[in-house]
């Protein structure tokens, strides 16, 4: 079995949801609102979970005040108080959907965790009552 540590993070961003591969009125159609072309904004709870065993002389899988400061680093320093679909360089190209912002943030947040620790989910809150989850499958 293993433990799973899980801490949150807080970031304002705005975002437009748009497919530029398909026509304007299948777009409004599709993200109404979302698709406002100055965007809109929320105040965005990131979800990070890592998984493994404890270290047996410290009783941490992972210092929580680390894996803070990696998500702070690698995804909040560039998206707090930015217009995702804009201003943020390795997301040009991707529709900042919450589905695709979780598997984003995964992917620049995995490399950074110790080897020791599995990232095991990322999860992107743009409402209290709307998240999208990203993990992969470990085998153990």
């Amino acid at each position: 079995m293993a433990t799973t540590v899980t801490v949150k993070v807080y970031f304002e961003a705005a975002h437009r949801l748009h497919n530029p591969g398909k026509p304007e009125d299948w777009n409004r159609e599709v993200y109404g609102k979302c698709n406002n072309p100055h965007g809109h904004g929320h105040n965005y709870v990131l979800e990070v979970a890592v998984e493994g065993e404890p270290n047996p002389e410290t009783g941490y899988l992972m210092d929580m005040k680390d894996l803070k400061e990696i998500i702070r680093r690698v995804v909040v320093s560039d998206c707090d108080h930015r217009h995702l679909s804009i201003e943020v360089p390795w997301l040009a190209g991707i529709n900042p959907t919450s589905e695709n912002l979780a598997r984003v943030f995964f992917d620049r947040i995995e490399p950074e965790v110790p080897a020791a620790v599995r990232l095991a989910a990322v999860t992107v809150h743009e409402t209290d009552r709307n998240s999208a989850t990203y993990r992969r499958s470990f085998d153990y």
